[in-house]
């Protein structure tokens, strides 16, 4: 019987944990009603805790407890699925900021279960008894007045999890109709239970999971929807913000995390609203969109089997790109398009579609679009073009007759040796990583990277062509910009004359504004 839950019993506890979650998984996922009927609440709460004892592999043997701890809390929360395993990520939390300062005696666990689930119901906007949270709630009072014994106080939370799961069924109408427990309670329990039983050193096989004394006939909440997930870097006044806007476009939402890094999970009827409130705060990334009905058949799913989606800044690079068979999103120069928009044209342009961002801030409104229509039946691959020249390369080997995984390797292939460039005239001072840009000097950009400025608009644009050949380059592609000067094209023209007149030259006119020439090496 241990006295102290060190780093060594804490690992023993996450693993024996994922254990017991995983054997256990269907039986919980069948008692899934609340707060939809998908049948997942014990999946994912089986992979939030593997995810949290995998991160504690990672650590060396000798890892204290304020590493340990954080470590768990981190692992738990980037591995968080479902509403369930949010909340409980958000719970073992709790339990983190207590026991990494402490010797992890059993006041420590005390205080530390009672601060879980005073973190865990702050995290839920729209807080519902009969759910985990009531039964959190009931540990955190059972431990209150335990004696400063690690395996009394294990004791009592696992006995009165066990208690609190069965009150569950009277505590919320939908459980009651259904004749079940609530699902995420029921983890909850075997997750306290398996504490208790590092603790004390006294193992069992199986852990009991109440069945349902009925057949489930209805879910919580009537119609389709989505339930969408993500990761968000923001401020905490940037959460605050996106919390108001989440909580007006549907329900079931919890926020959880700190210091910079946020798991988000909501369902609502609008996916697309939900991850573009997210890209008003901050930066969404690991996006996950899941539609709890019937999958719907968008708009436009009965034309050609592959299509590909080009988003675009210009007057002619759209035309360029529509030219090819694609269907284009318009875009401001340094903005990104709606993600409603970006949808709207995947499921326009077939069952298979190649998206293009051709801007790397446009990256993750592509792939949040994809994401939903993956979940819509629409078999989707976002080809990484960083730039409008990387797309006009990818598009130039597309071929529809092939396989489309194959045509996806062809097309990000040539993307990815298409170097790219630009120039742009600054209207404003700007520190950039080739130092201090003045209102009206040029800064040349070489793949992404800001890498020269000069005073002149063609002699930067040659010295930015000069930066991207390589030996052996072959096409040299430049886009014209809104108002490009002609003297531009012929200084680049006159130094590939002189120095590469192996490589050959092609102009086209994209007409986008800011930038006066984008440059494309392949």
């Amino acid at each position: 019987m241990l006295d102290v839950l060190d780093p060594p019993a804490v690992r023993r506890w996450l693993w024996h944990c994922a254990d017991a979650l995983g054997q256990a998984r269907a039986e919980i996922d069948a008692l899934n009603v609340f707060p939809v009927a998908d049948g997942d609440t014990g999946t994912n709460l089986h992979l939030t805790l593997l995810s949290a004892a995998e991160a504690l592999d990672g650590l060396p043997g000798d890892a204290g407890r304020d590493t340990t701890w954080r470590t768990l809390a981190r692992g738990a929360l980037l591995g968080a699925r479902g509403n369930s395993g949010v909340i409980v990520s958000q719970a073992i939390g709790g339990l983190a900021e207590v026991l990494r300062q402490a010797e992890g005696r059993g006041a420590d666990l005390r205080d530390g279960l009672v601060k879980a689930a005073d973190l865990a119901r702050a995290a839920v906007v729209r807080p519902v008894e009969g759910t985990l949270l009531s039964v959190l709630s009931a540990v955190a009072g059972a431990v209150r007045d335990a004696p400063d014994d690690l395996a009394e106080v294990a004791r009592r939370a696992a006995e009165e999890a066990r208690r609190a799961l069965r009150r569950t069924t009277a505590q919320l109408d939908v459980l009651a109709r259904n004749g079940v427990v609530d699902a995420g309670a029921a983890g909850l329990a075997i997750i306290l239970e398996s504490l208790a039983e590092v603790v004390t050193e006294a193992y069992t096989d199986r852990h009991d999971v109440p069945a349902p004394t009925e057949r489930i006939t209805e879910e919580a909440s009537g119609g389709a929807g989505y339930e969408v997930m993500y990761l968000i870097d923001a401020g905490d006044d940037g959460i605050g913000r996106l919390r108001a806007a989440l909580d007006a476009l549907g329900d079931s939402l919890v926020i959880v995390g700190g210091d910079g890094l946020w798991n988000v999970h909501v369902h609502t009827a609008d996916a697309g609203a939900a991850i573009e409130a997210a890209l008003d705060v901050g930066r969404p990334h690991r996006i996950r969109v899941t539609h709890l009905g019937e999958r719907p058949h968008g708009p436009g799913h009965g034309r050609g089997p592959r299509g590909v989606v080009a988003i675009a800044a210009g007057d002619g690079l759209a035309a360029l790109f529509r030219r090819e068979g694609a269907v284009v999103v318009r875009r401001d120069p340094g903005g990104t398009p709606p993600l409603a928009a970006v949808l709207q044209a995947i499921r326009e342009a077939g069952t298979e579609v190649a998206v293009f961002p051709n801007d790397g801030g446009v990256l993750a409104v592509a792939s949040a679009a994809a994401e939903i229509a993956r979940d819509e039946g629409v078999t989707v691959s976002v080809v990484p073009t960083r730039a409008s020249v990387q797309g006009l390369a990818a598009l130039a080997v597309h071929d529809r007759l092939r396989r489309f995984d194959d045509d996806v390797v062809a097309m990000t292939d040539a993307a990815g040796h298409t170097r790219h460039g630009h120039v742009w005239v600054a209207d404003r001072e700007v520190m950039t990583s080739a130092g201090l840009c003045r209102t009206g000097d040029v800064l040349g950009v070489v793949d992404g990277e800001a890498a020269l400025i000069g005073t002149a608009l063609a002699a930067t644009a040659v010295e930015v062509t000069r930066r991207l050949l390589s030996a052996g380059s072959e096409l040299v592609t430049l886009v014209t910009g809104e108002g490009a000067p002609e003297d531009v094209l012929s200084a680049v023209q006159g130094h590939l004359e002189r120095e590469r007149p192996d490589v050959e030259m092609t102009v086209l006119e994209g007409g986008q504004g800011g930038y006066p020439l984008l440059i494309g090496v392949e």
